[in-house]
């Protein structure tokens, strides 16, 4: 990723880590996704830049094909700290919240509003799932004429291939793929 292309003010959109998700497997090791996520959530952070720590409470009414598992009679409600954002985030006061019930974070939400209200032109994006919340979110957000840049190393998915399909044919077409390493080497440079 050139310098010039992250925005005078992009916002740093943290998807869905969470204690109700973030167990299970995955395409890729959590603990490094995390790892990532709290790496750029400190940076922009550093630099006065907008942190959106997103979780998700619920899910959207229809009626579909796929079995959540929430009709359980063994499901003890998830337990009462599954929508808590991980404790490695360590959410400040600055940061904007955005709980969902919806796949992605700008549906039903007040995102929008808030990043406009700041002059946000970028969203930078990481989390779980790739294929559903950070994609749904990143579809949302090109739509809304943001630039979009995707840290592939910062996401993962349940689902490998669904992931890889993602970073490879959805994202491009989104916006621009980076990793995390490349991304906190420009905005080390903004501090400089």
């Amino acid at each position: 990723m050139e310098p010039s292309l992250l925005d005078a003010l992009p916002a740093l959109v943290v998807i869905d880590l969470q204690k109700g998700i973030v167990d299970g497997p995955k395409a890729h090791p959590v603990e490094g996704v995390v790892a990532n996520a709290v790496a750029l959530a400190e940076s922009f952070r550093s630099l006065g830049l907008p942190v959106v720590l997103v979780n998700v409470a619920g899910g959207a009414p229809g009626r579909t094909d796929f079995d959540y598992g929430d009709d359980d009679e063994d499901d003890d409600g998830a337990g009462q700290d599954w929508v808590e954002l991980l404790p490695e985030l360590d959410p400040r006061p600055s940061d904007l919240r955005v709980t969902k019930t919806n796949w992605g974070a700008f549906t039903n939400s007040t995102l929008h509003a808030q990043l406009q209200e700041r002059g946000v032109t970028q969203v930078v994006l990481t989390g779980i799932n790739t294929q559903i919340g950070v994609e749904t979110t990143a579809r949302t957000a090109y739509e809304l004429g943001y630039n979009v840049v995707l840290v592939t190393d910062a996401m993962t998915s349940f689902d490998a291939t669904a992931h890889e399909h993602s970073v490879t044919r959805i994202f491009p077409r989104l916006g621009q793929n980076t990793t995390t390493a490349d991304l906190l080497t420009l905005l080390a440079a903004r501090s400089a």
